[in-house]
């Protein structure tokens, strides 16, 4: 009989006791008992089934009796130590410094670290935490000994490994929150069960998902000697008032840090947690300047409107109507996601009617948006970056290069990067919005090292140095641990922009074999274009030296047919990376590149594109992305940026553009660091559409949500008059 303890967040959740059965294929006999975190007591040992294995997917979405049934599995399939092995049923590891095998092709895998040809340990990594499975007596060999750092008393129960004190999470009771304009906040209260303290730090969670959902999740914090104030932001659930998205949070987040800080079991200091809305409500919340908020732990935040979304570059974010869906009741619909007709959904115009012709109804808040289209005093109300007022609040920002609201992280370390030392720090790693939790994205590998399993002690370390006063050095880390593509490989840097990284400028050049140099636009007859097979359509160079001769490329972009941002819409991931190779071969996009690399070569940051354009409408798109291109011509999708046309010199008043006449545009891309390899290539493309992130521009004064459209000659110029060009953040090699 061997017993296994499982962990949340240095926390002992479970003890299971495995008995192996002598027959190989037969299934072990498992008995498991389990802490009731409401009181601090211990279940009796029962039989692990199927129901009980619940508690542990609640803790962190995973099956642990997954584990066990493959358990013999397993170590039969490692016991050569191969480079990789699949299971019968199609789980895919790969070998990693013959330490552990790291599970493939995978959202939340669970990581196998073995010694002497046995499994010792399963580690499970979150956005913010990480669980832990391991034999009884092995646990300093992982992660778990530095949770030893942050607490230091160590506990016993039964002879078990536990850091520091665990209480027992108390519910205190739900109460209604008012707002200055008379509306009630439902507002869920739990408490440690302790005599001995009888005020604490609080950490607040504001959330438009039902402050019922997933609420396991934040007794580690309550566990640990905080109140934990869990909220239903206005129009939500239980609290009353219009759900208008962004809309009211800097407010209704001051009135609650007011409240919170006047409840007799409050010691006047709040910190918050969460990630997209909930990292977003956040920095609102610091943006009001109240003094009782003295820390953020901000994962995947959401930014303004026109920065991120639902209005990036000015366009109108046809990727989030998923998102819409979901919140169009006053309840969470997570199945409205899932639409079979995606496709014919984003074809509906005008854009207002898409709920009503989709789901049988209005949602108000859609409706709201399209009447405001450009950037005025509504939308303003909801931007936090430039509503800030007061002192830093010290914030642990946590995002990746592939969150889709990636740019509400940009907008985020602009506003902290002239904060003190030690204020802020960014963990930004090879992830989606969903965080801290695959090795593949779409094919795409990032790497052995990409997942973490100390998220949730960096956010501890905050909370006691923040909250409690705990001097763990915490501030004095590095301001910006990244990880770095291609070398696959986590570093640091004291800011961000990386200090270590210097601009370099890549222009558009033309190539010998260019197919889409046009002298002469007028009277090119516009029609649509299907995408075309073989080489890449307009192939051109990218090159450090400013061209020296006149220049220039035209494709014909018809909204009709717009060209592809390549998601799955259902998934509610936006910026995924993906192999484009068939989709650059459209005679609509312009494609830019290095020779293939000699010397590998490191990007960090984002990147700002500066194109001369010229447009016979009176208004396009421009989509821009970046690609590595492999030795064998695939190329994957890094980083991207938009902007309507229209809005080239600011969101606030449209400027429409006028036939021959030539116009700089910038865009601004989201965040990546990536190393190109030798054989490798960088790829710059150059399009007006995105069909799937963006509503197609119908190129008329009208923008996306015309009934009528044209297509559009649209021209980037090359030349020394019109230099149109990349600006990368290049590292600079480091010993």
């Amino acid at each position: 009989m061997t017993q296994w303890n499982f962990y949340l967040s240095g926390i002992l959740y479970g003890k299971i006791q495995e008995e192996k059965p002598a027959g190989q294929n037969a299934e072990p006999t498992l008995l498991v008992k389990h802490l009731d975190a409401r009181t601090g007591e211990w279940s009796e040992f029962l039989p692990f089934t199927p129901e009980t294995d619940q508690f542990f997917r609640s803790l962190c979405s995973r099956s642990v009796l997954e584990f066990f049934q493959k358990h013999a599995e397993y170590e039969t399939l490692m016991s050569q130590e191969p480079m990789s092995f699949a299971t019968d049923d199609g789980d895919s590891y790969t070998r990693r410094r013959r330490e552990s095998y790291f599970q493939r092709n995978r959202k939340f895998p669970k990581d196998l670290f073995y010694e002497n040809g046995q499994i010792y340990a399963v580690l499970m990594p979150g956005r913010d935490y990480a669980a832990v499975l391991v034999k009884k007596g092995c646990e300093s060999q992982t992660v778990l000994r530095q949770w030893q750092t942050v607490y230091p008393e160590q506990k016993s129960e039964e002879e078990d490994f536990q850091p520091g004190p665990v209480f027992p999470v108390s519910f205190h009771g739900t109460f209604l929150v008012p707002t200055r304009d008379q509306e009630q906040l439902a507002t869920d209260v739990w408490l440690p069960g302790t005599d001995t303290v009888r005020s604490f730090p609080a950490v607040l969670v504001r959330t438009p998902y039902g402050k019922g959902r997933g609420v396991e999740a934040y007794y580690r914090f309550v566990q640990r000697g905080y109140a934990v104030v869990i909220q239903d932001t206005r129009g939500r659930e239980d609290s009353t008032g219009e759900w208008l998205p962004e809309y009211y949070e800097v407010e209704d987040g001051d009135d609650t840090l007011n409240w919170i800080a006047a409840q007799d079991w409050s010691d006047g200091q709040v910190s918050m947690t969460g990630g997209s809305y909930l990292g977003y409500v956040q920095w609102c919340a610091a943006a009001s300047g109240n003094p009782h908020l003295k820390a953020m732990l901000s994962s995947v935040c959401a930014g303004s409107a026109f920065i991120d979304i639902p209005r990036r570059g000015g366009c109108f974010n046809s990727g989030m109507l998923t998102w819409a869906f979901a919140m169009s009741e006053k309840r969470m619909r997570p199945d409205l996601m899932i639409q079979d007709n995606w496709d014919e959904i984003l074809d509906i115009r005008p854009l207002k009617t898409i709920p009503e012709k989709a789901l049988g109804h209005e949602v108000s808040f859609l409706s709201k948006w399209l009447e405001h289209k450009d950037m005025d005093a509504f939308w303003k109300r909801s931007n936090w970056k430039d509503r800030y007022q007061g002192n830093p609040v010290p914030a642990l920002i946590l995002s990746g290069w592939f969150d889709d609201n990636g740019m509400g992280t940009t907008e985020a370390l602009e506003l902290v990067k002239s904060w003190p030392k030690g204020t802020w720090k960014a963990v930004l790693g090879p992830w989606k919005h969903s965080g801290n939790a695959d090795y593949d994205l779409h094919g795409f590998h990032v790497g052995a090292d990409a997942l973490r399993y100390d998220m949730d002690i960096l956010c501890m370390m905050w909370l006691e140095h923040f909250l409690k006063g705990v001097e763990n050095g915490i501030e004095q880390t590095p301001a910006v641990e990244y990880y770095t593509l291609g070398e696959s490989r986590w570093k640091t840097a004291g800011s961000w922009p990386v200090e270590h990284a210097k601009r370099t400028t890549l222009y558009l050049d033309g190539d010998e074999d260019s197919q889409i140099e046009t002298e002469s636009v007028p009277g090119k007859k516009k029609t649509c274009q299907a995408a075309g097979s073989g080489k890449v359509c307009g192939k051109g160079r990218l090159s450090t030296c400013s061209p020296k001769n006149t220049g220039a490329d035209t494709y014909i972009y018809c909204p009709e047919n717009p060209s592809t941002h390549i998601i799955d819409l259902s998934e509610n991931e936006l910026e995924v990376p993906e192999d484009y190779t068939e989709e650059e071969k459209r005679p609509d996009i312009l494609s830019y590149e290095t020779p293939a690399v000699t010397d590998s070569f490191t990007v960090t940051g984002d990147i700002l594109a500066e194109l001369y354009i010229s447009c016979d409408c009176p208004d396009t798109d421009f989509m821009v992305r970046i690609t590595d291109v492999d030795e064998s011509g695939r190329s994957f999708k890094l980083a991207d940026g938009v902007i309507g046309a229209k809005y080239r010199n600011g969101f606030e008043h449209p400027e429409y553009l006028e036939k021959d006449r030539v116009y700089k545009i910038s865009i601004r891309t989201t965040k990546l660091s990536h190393a190109f390899l030798p054989g490798h290539k960088m790829r710059f493309t150059v399009t007006s559409s995105a069909k799937n992130f963006i509503f197609p521009n119908s190129n008329t004064r009208v923008g996306f949500d015309s009934e009528t459209t044209q297509s559009a000659a649209v021209t980037v110029y090359r030349s020394k008059e019109y230099p149109s060009c990349f600006h990368v953040m290049k590292e600079e090699c480091r010993r």
